[in-house]
């Protein structure tokens, strides 16, 4: 099935990182933000790491604390053709213009969520690789990993917030 975007670009003037997953789960695009999931680990990870209640708060109060700490979210991908929420049947691919998001903002650093995002990010952003880090993804179908060790790997965040 072909699917849009169909919510924007979280950010705010004071944004220093980027973090984009590869695209929207169908519960994600039925309440129209990110990692909407409850299954997905992302909000329990910044929690942690944060120490703030990200993940047991309603959109406004996780919109705040994600301005609070100057996390922008995106996606790689503004289109394509996906069966539910799963990332191996994405194809036809339209990627989003990552250069132009990041254009006149003060990002400083572009973390990458999960394999499917890193292998489209590196297609069509091999020239921003020299500002992105790859981590996990927060997804529960990145069973393999416990939470403590996203919570680790995610901690990388931090470095670029101050």
């Amino acid at each position: 099935m072909k699917v849009n975007h169909s919510f924007p670009l979280f950010i705010d003037p004071q944004s220093k990182i980027l973090i984009l997953g590869s695209f929207p789960s169908v519960k994600s695009r039925e309440l129209s933000f990110y990692y909407m999931h409850k299954q997905n680990r992302f909000y329990k990870i910044l929690s942690e790491i944060f120490n703030e209640d990200f993940y047991n708060v309603d959109l406004i109060k996780k919109k705040e604390l994600l301005s609070k700490y100057h996390i922008a979210l995106y996606d790689v991908i503004d289109e394509c053709e996906i069966e539910n929420s799963n990332d191996e049947t994405i194809k036809n691919v339209i990627p989003a213009n990552i250069k132009e998001i990041i254009k006149n903002t003060q990002i400083k650093q572009i973390f990458i969520n999960g394999g499917k995002a890193k292998e489209l990010f590196i297609k069509y952003n091999n020239d921003l690789l020299n500002m992105t880090t790859f981590l996990p993804s927060t997804s529960a179908r990145n069973a393999k990993m416990s939470l403590k060790e996203l919570i680790n790997k995610y901690q990388i965040i931090k470095q670029y917030l101050n």
